[in-house]
């Protein structure tokens, strides 16, 4: 009888653990083949937007079910001169004052998450922008779409911050603002 009660107790210890496992999943994700990415601001002329579709990225996450419970890891990197304005002569002074040649790419890595009350997250981690990097606080709106996990939010600073001289056209006569912000939407799948 005892041995039967030890089997017993061990099949339901296995049990647990097998289900315990089940429902907090360690995923990792690839970042969706077409990112939302934009960067505005404003010169003496007008505003200004250049947008890109393309980065790489992946996600480390722990599940509960189909909820993130917790993030490990997430890096997102895009190529600098994939963001386009539509105008060539502003694409070629944006390329410069980020020093593509020597630059390829802008990334964001994250150090940490937090999870807030209202379902948004922290995101702490490093924006590396023309060769610079800066330590940053994000608040992220997470959602969930067909599967994917969808992260949204932006990232307001000055181009003086990461060593950035602002551009100007027409032998100076136009100006771009210091101010400039990112935003972004990214599915991870």
């Amino acid at each position: 009888m005892l041995q039967l009660f030890n089997s017993v107790k061990g099949f339901m210890l296995l049990l647990f653990l097998v289900t315990t496992s089940l429902s907090f999943a360690q995923k990792t994700f690839q970042l969706d083949a077409k990112p939302q990415l934009k960067i505005s601001g404003t010169s003496s002329l007008h505003d200004w937007d250049m947008v890109s579709e393309t980065a790489t990225g992946k996600l480390d996450a722990t599940f509960e079910g189909n909820k993130i419970t917790t993030i490990n890891s997430l890096v997102v990197e895009m190529p600098a001169e994939s963001i386009k304005s539509g105008k060539g002569g502003m694409d070629k002074n944006a390329y410069k004052a980020l020093k593509t040649n020597q630059f390829k790419t802008v990334k964001f890595d994250l150090k940490s998450a937090s999870k807030n009350a209202d379902g948004t997250w922290n995101f702490n981690g490093t924006f590396n922008i023309a060769g610079v990097s800066k330590s940053v606080t994000l608040k992220i709106k997470e959602t969930a779409v067909s599967g994917q996990s969808v992260f949204e939010g932006t990232y307001a600073f000055k181009l003086t911050d990461y060593d950035i001289t602002p551009p100007t056209a027409l032998m100076g006569t136009v100006k771009t603002g210091n101010d400039v912000k990112i935003s972004f939407i990214v599915k991870f799948k």
